[in-house]
């Protein structure tokens, strides 16, 4: 099964850190910035990912690889945050993006196959590991109950999308997408349910 959510308005600007580290917008600035094309990577596979990554065959699977990054997103109301992975767009769109969530036990390397036809077809695509699944820093993360996934999808959304979103995932990326629709009623689409309703 998988779920379609429209999500609500975009949220004001985050607030200075106040600490030595400047604002957190001055670190998502440099994460983009470390994050440039062939930075940091292996054979034009990001470093985070593990070595035996160039083993898949898969040619989806190598390209999409290719593409993944990890963005820093605040977590809980401290003021620090975990490097999470994900695939961003190559460009944006005049229409609400798609946020890909992947099922249970996987990564967002569970798009390979969509993703390309979702950017061929013009649509602004997201593909972001859910907390504690796929190659975020995991050794860093909060303990990853419904909450802290919603909490960690919340964060994610209002560092780097910033409008409203369309929300898409199987098995466990349904049950975030369901989970994060009802915790944040104001913020989303009135069409929302009724496209739950429609499955």
């Amino acid at each position: 099964m998988v779920l379609l959510l429209m999500w609500g308005a975009a949220p004001p600007s985050p607030p200075p850190l106040g600490k030595k580290g400047g604002s957190l917008r001055g670190l998502i600035s440099r994460a983009v910035v470390s994050n440039a094309k062939g930075a940091g990577t292996n054979n034009g596979f990001p470093s985070f990912l593990p070595k035996e990554v160039d083993k898949i065959k898969d040619p989806y699977a190598r390209t999409l690889a290719r593409r993944m990054e990890r963005l820093p997103v605040p977590m809980g109301s401290s003021e620090s945050c975990i490097m999470s992975s994900c695939v961003r767009p190559l460009k944006q769109s005049e229409i609400n993006p798609v946020v890909l969530l992947h099922c249970f036990d996987s990564s967002c390397l569970e798009w390979r196959c969509a993703y390309p036809l979702l950017e061929e077809a013009g649509l602004e695509a997201w593909a972001v590991d859910v907390l504690g699944w796929g190659f975020s820093d995991l050794e860093r993360r909060p303990p990853c109950s419904a909450a802290s996934k919603r909490d960690h999808l919340y964060q994610f959304w209002k560092s780097y999308i910033r409008r409203p979103m369309i929300l898409v995932g199987p098995s466990l990326g349904g049950s975030v997408a369901i989970d994060f629709a009802y915790h944040y009623p104001v913020a989303k689409a009135p069409e929302t349910w009724q496209s739950y309703r429609k499955l």
